[in-house]
């Protein structure tokens, strides 16, 4: 298959809703036209997504204090990188934050938590928080609150939440060289129990984390087959204290040709640009946002600063996007 039947067969797939073959993907990450690859990204995201952006917003409503070994992240308690520290965000600064969102025209907030999971006791607490949230304010309400089973699920959507968030972080492969203190097939589970008991489900991860472009294949395709109904994406922003802080960073055209690969792989999904896009170049972001991205995570981010909402308006505007 020459270079443009394969654009061809991924375009006529795309705009059917299918996902590209593994031997497709790997074509595309080689293919020589970046931006010719972008713009056929782009015609599937605008043909399933619109030109509406999917946007987000978190706020860390328990920090730090984690015992897990993620090697990527500020927040486990054996990593030594100053993260501030906190039980619970008070209730009152969750409804502030949730309604500057509201007024800002961010469409979706999730409270976030740090450690492997939360206690019932703690789950109550943030289930009253999110009851008020669901009677004062006009925001879809998300949840990510680590490893949960049923019990905990059917609290959240009782409690008014929507959709709940568990990244799967990287592919099957090459998670437990990051991490050995749970596995893909915990997040599984987590995932399974949240979709029995109705709740969309968001689940992507962080690229630039060593992992090769195969990787990152593998790991859209196991998204692909768990069904996520959102897929963020983090670029890996190496925080000093973290093992993966002298971690070479991951080139601009890697990510644009990685979201590319995603759109392919997952045509009719809401991707999502989280964690890390401050460190790339404008043109860069906008190529990204005109090549296969529909959703941006907004504000502040868990442990690092993402672009003001100012500064996301003028991309959108830009990109031929409303907000």
């Amino acid at each position: 298959m020459q270079n443009i039947e394969l654009l061809e067969a991924i375009r006529d797939k795309g705009l059917r809703g299918e996902s590209i073959t593994h031997d497709e993907a790997v074509r595309a990450a080689q293919y020589p036209d970046l931006d010719a690859l972008c713009d056929v990204a782009n015609e599937i995201c605008r043909h399933w997504q619109g030109t509406d952006v999917d946007s987000c917003s978190i706020v860390n409503a328990r920090s730090g204090l984690c015992g897990e070994d993620c090697k990527w992240c500020a927040q486990a308690t054996r990593h030594h990188t100053g993260c501030e520290t906190y039980n619970f965000l008070d209730d009152n600064e969750v409804l502030r934050a949730a309604e500057a969102n509201d007024r800002a025209g961010i469409r979706k907030f999730s409270l976030v938590t740090s450690g492997r999971t939360v206690s019932k006791h703690d789950l109550e607490k943030f289930c009253a928080t999110y009851s008020r949230l669901t009677k004062e304010t006009n925001l879809y309400l998300c949840a990510s609150m680590g490893l949960l089973g049923e019990e905990e699920m059917k609290m959240l959507k009782d409690a008014g939440v929507k959709r709940y968030h568990c990244n799967m972080e990287t592919s099957s492969k090459f998670f437990p060289t990051l991490c050995t203190s749970h596995t893909p097939d915990d997040k599984r589970r987590t995932i399974a129990a949240a979709r029995k008991c109705g709740l969309e489900v968001c689940s992507g991860g962080i690229i630039g984390m060593g992992e090769t472009m195969d990787d990152r294949i593998d790991f859209a395709f196991e998204l692909a087959e768990l069904g996520v109904d959102s897929v963020p994406i983090n670029i890996l922003n190496p925080i000093p204290g973290t093992p993966l802080e002298h971690t070479p960073l991951i080139s601009e055209e890697d990510i644009i040709r990685t979201v590319a690969l995603f759109r392919f792989i997952l045509p009719t999904k809401s991707l999502r640009f989280a964690g890390g896009r401050m460190r790339l170049s404008h043109k860069s972001m906008l190529r990204i946002m005109t090549g296969g991205m529909n959703g941006v995570l907004m504000g502040d981010m868990l442990t690092t600063v993402s672009n003001t909402i100012a500064d996301d308006r003028k991309l959108f505007h830009e990109a031929g996007l409303n907000f």
